[in-house]
């Protein structure tokens, strides 16, 4: 696949994008990556969670948690422990979406839900934070 200058600019403002938000707040790869690719780029949806899974195989964490880590921010027991369900969380996950690649509206749907559902918990959080203040 050929890819001309404006689509190399493009992946790279979501892939700068997806690390800088995932440093500074621990989110990027579905989040940002996903939909960015979906709408700047018409990959369809099954397309970008699986180009997104592959971004974020070696580079997920190399940069950030180098930086955790050398700050003692990182419990890395939990980390590994994690990571091993991860492995098994995110190959049942490959499993299920495929199962449902006709019915992709489901997907959508559920992932859409995730976001609003975790949006509005940061957001409400937050502004009690503000209001009691």
């Amino acid at each position: 696949m050929r890819m001309d200058a404006s689509t190399i600019l493009i992946l790279s403002i979501i892939g700068f994008s997806a690390g800088l938000l995932g440093g500074f707040v621990g989110v990027g790869g579905g989040i940002i990556i996903v939909p960015a690719l979906i709408y700047f780029l018409g990959l369809s949806q099954h397309m970008a969670i699986g180009t997104s899974v592959a971004v974020m195989l070696p580079p997920i964490g190399i940069g950030a948690a180098l930086v955790y880590y050398n700050n003692g921010d990182i419990n890395t027991p939990y980390a590994i422990v994690i990571a091993i369900a991860f492995i098994l969380g995110g190959y049942l996950g490959g499993l299920a979406s495929q199962s449902l690649k006709e019915s992709v509206h489901v997907i959508k749907l559920l992932f859409g839900l995730v976001m609003l559902y975790s949006a509005g918990k940061m957001i409400f959080s937050a502004l009690k934070v503000f209001l009691e203040k």
